[in-house]
């Protein structure tokens, strides 16, 4: 079949476009811009693009794929919807693609492309050859997506909407055997209204979840236990139950009266050892002895831009991380905290998100209080912070004069970190 997709450079569809060429499709796609490293995944493996949505650079093709960026107005959705030509969404054609796999999703508001990738690396490492479709790059895998020949598949699951023709979580499309539920907040201010909006979803998503199948949870997360209480089909294996315990301080899980110890996996930060937790009990359910899979994640090298430690020079160290809502900002700089105890750090921090930027979150300013300075690029002037910047000039002249007073710079954003962290680079080799 001939394919065009819409809004190839999205990192969910350009997943999928290698995806679907990997299934026997001919896979075309268009956007209006290309970047890397989207840009040069689509080139490696040989997708066509075209740049643009002119009604006239539309080609033929057996079935379109919409991208939830484009909505009405589009030469190209008009042309489309004139002509009466087939389309579909991204996850709705991922779902067709899963209909006969042991499809692994990972949902919840914070951790999901970590645990994807964690739980993707176990079992890879155990020597299946998955498939999977991933956000985010991870040093462990050549590529965020593969078809694999083996019946297990790990999706990042998306609780964003579908396209502007279909308004359900993208998640609803995967039918998944199993379910993880990382945590449940609230986010996406421009979609949701609350966080019983977001709750709904996920009750749709779990009715659909097989008699056979398992939903993964931390039984601690209030949100996260009321979902279940509403209506549950399936098998659970409740985390920090009467028969999983967790302890953060000792790094240590216990399953059935026995003991793992977490302490020597390379991840820091509490939210990352629920992240190994997850990944390890999901790969469980796959045959994976516990074991095995923290031996197979002691060689996890983390995700991009997942605390990911980009600069160490001069006697200052930089992490990129794209933590943006006020609890991922607050276990990050927990874990920063933790992991230097006795340095200076200092926080940067982007209010790129539709939810933050609306001021939604009223005591956002508490969850970076761990730090000895925080820096704040808030385009809007919501909050009332005293470093509180309306532009990236005036953040990165503050910057110059003062970024040697830190040994650590943590930089948060769910938008581009090389605005910040160029400017670092710059100031620290003209020293």
């Amino acid at each position: 079949m001939r394919i065009h997709i819409l809004g190839v450079c999205g990192t969910f569809m350009a997943g999928l476009a290698q995806i679907l060429k990997e299934s026997g499709h001919k896979v075309s796609g268009s956007d209006i811009q290309y970047y890397p490293p989207m840009s040069d995944y689509l080139e490696k493996i040989g997708i066509e693009t075209t740049q643009g949505y002119q009604k006239d650079q539309l080609p033929k093709a057996d079935l379109y794929v919409v991208g939830n960026a484009l909505s009405r107005g589009n030469e190209c959705i008009e042309e489309i919807l004139d002509k009466k030509l087939p389309f579909v969404s991204g996850p709705e054609m991922l779902g067709k693609e899963l209909k006969n796999r042991n499809v692994f999703a990972v949902s919840g508001t914070h951790g999901k492309t970590t645990t994807s990738y964690m739980l993707a690396h176990i079992l890879e490492n155990q020597g299946k050859d998955i498939g999977f479709l991933i956000g985010g790059i991870s040093k462990n895998f050549e590529n965020s997506a593969k078809l694999g020949t083996d019946k297990s598949f790990v999706i990042e699951a998306d609780e964003y909407d579908s396209a502007f023709f279909d308004k359900r979580s993208k998640f609803i499309h995967y039918s998944p055997n199993n379910l993880v539920i990382n945590n449940i907040e609230f986010d996406h201010a421009d979609i949701f209204d609350d966080i019983n909006d977001i709750k709904k979803q996920f009750h749709h998503l779990i009715k659909i979840v097989p008699s056979s199948g398992n939903i993964i949870y931390f039984k601690d997360d209030k949100n996260s236990s009321d979902l279940i209480k509403d209506g549950l089909w399936c098998n659970k294996i409740e985390i920090n139950s009467h028969s999983i315990k967790t302890d953060f301080k000792l790094m240590e899980l216990e399953v059935d009266k026995k003991k793992f110890s977490l302490k020597e996996l390379p991840l820091i930060g509490k939210h990352n050892f629920k992240n190994y937790i997850s990944a390890i009990l999901a790969a469980k359910l796959d045959g994976v002895l516990i074991n095995d899979s923290i031996e197979s994640l002691k060689t996890f090298k983390g995700v991009r831009r997942r605390m990911e430690l980009v600069v160490d020079a001069s006697g200052i160290k930089v992490y990129d991380d794209f933590a943006h809502h006020p609890t991922a900002i607050r276990l990050s700089c927990e874990a920063i905290r933790e992991k230097y105890l006795d340095k200076k750090i200092l926080g940067i921090i982007e209010l790129g998100s539709n939810t933050m930027s609306s001021g939604f979150h009223k005591n956002f300013i508490d969850s970076f209080e761990l730090l000895d300075q925080t820096f704040l690029l808030d385009h809007k002037q919501i909050y009332q912070y005293t470093n509180s910047f309306n532009s990236i000039e005036s953040l990165a002249s503050k910057l110059k004069e003062t970024i040697f007073d830190y040994d650590i710079i943590l930089v948060m954003t769910n938008k581009d970190s090389q605005k910040f962290i160029q400017p670092i680079m710059s100031y620290i080799e003209n020293k």
